[in-house]
């Protein structure tokens, strides 16, 4: 304990003399940074309200925002585009804070939910809801009915099968590795195999329902905010807002628990109790946003280690990493909208496509 209590005081010791200058100098820096992507964030918020097949121009979207226009721009506005701008928003930003902890609480870079099976887990759970006839709806019913979204009715069950499910996964890969221990690329490697697991299972699922459910359910896998309903922004909001505070809680743990087992224990942070919450957060955090758009991917991959490389901190910075989320997620689904239109594409497949090419990168990188 002296020993660790030492290093504890020579790390924060040097910290304090070195730093100074440098921190100063860190935080104008992640001023600038945060002003950036406020200011990209919201150059997508009215690229996603006024972009369309019907264009609006945005004195016609700021009178429909302020309750002063009526019509055809209010309906297209307030009933189609705010709620899934929004809902790109606030679901990116859980996505981000979800890699989050996950790579916080596996001390690696990998260690994000769609890699470990959490999400796939999470979509298992979902389907079982929504194909076994628990959710009182089925997937693709919210308004617009393009499919995609499971219809509002029916988000309560949904998110709640979701969450069961990832839970289940969570208590899996923790079977398959208590023996063994859940450090290094043995974790990675288990929640690959478990993903691919469950994989299969979801596809089974699929195929064995019946055409039209199979149908709904497979748009809605694929990863989509076409469909959002306006009543689910409210709720959706609560539940990440209720969860970010979570995470808040967290953080300065997740800070002591990034220095190491020993460090964390002399600081007085349990690991083991750290751990557990940080995971049913995280869990919850992948839940609802698996029920309301479906399984996305690489956006909690990304969003933490974008975020610190972007912030240059050494741990992971949660404000940042929502913020990051948010962006990628909203770019993600402009993409989606514009690219091919009037066709409009998953947005799953392009948080896959970016997904994939920035995994690339850094592993090419981290090579080098």
């Amino acid at each position: 304990m002296t020993s660790a209590t030492s290093a504890t005081a020579g790390v924060t010791g040097t910290t304090t003399v070195t730093s100074r200058p440098a921190r100063a100098a860190r935080r104008a820096r992640g001023a600038l940074v945060t002003a950036v992507s406020l200011a990209v964030l919201l150059g997508l918020v009215v690229v996603g309200l006024t972009a369309g097949e019907v264009r609006v121009p945005l004195p016609d979207v700021l009178d429909a925002l302020l309750g002063r226009a009526t019509g055809g721009s209010a309906v297209v506005v307030l009933q189609w585009r705010l709620p899934r701008v929004l809902l790109a928003v606030l679901l990116g930003a859980a996505l981000g804070l979800s890699g989050a902890l996950f790579q916080v609480v596996t001390r690696n870079p990998l260690g994000s939910p769609d890699i470990l099976g959490f999400t796939t887990g999470a979509s298992t759970g979902a389907l079982l809801v929504m194909l076994g006839g628990l959710s009182g709806g089925a997937a693709g019913a919210g308004t617009g009915g393009s499919g995609g979204a499971v219809a509002p009715a029916s988000m309560a069950a949904t998110t709640g099968g979701a969450l069961v499910g990832g839970l289940a996964t969570a208590v899996l890969i923790w079977l398959l590795l208590v023996r063994a221990g859940a450090r290094g690329p043995r974790l990675v490697l288990v929640g690959i195999g478990t993903t691919a697991l469950l994989n299969a299972v979801n596809v089974l699922l699929v195929t064995r329902a019946d055409e039209r459910a199979a149908l709904r359910a497979a748009l809605w896998g694929a990863g989509s905010l076409n469909g959002v309903a306006a009543a689910w922004v409210a709720p959706t909001a609560l539940a990440v807002g209720v969860l970010g505070v979570a995470v808040v809680v967290l953080a300065r743990s997740a800070r002591v628990y990034e220095l190491g087992d020993e460090l964390s224990a002399a600081l007085g942070v349990d690991t083991g109790r750290f751990a557990l919450a940080a995971m049913a957060v995280g869990v919850a955090l992948v839940a609802v946003a698996t029920a309301v758009a479906g399984p996305i991917a690489f956006v909690a991959l990304a969003a933490p280690q974008i975020a610190r490389r972007v912030w240059r901190t050494g741990t992971v910075p949660f404000a940042a990493t929502a913020l990051t989320g948010a962006v990628l997620l909203l770019a993600s689904d402009v993409v989606a909208q514009r690219l091919l239109a009037p066709t409009i594409l998953p947005t799953g497949l392009v948080t896959i496509c970016l997904g994939g090419a920035y995994l690339a990168w850094a592993l090419t990188r981290h090579r080098r």
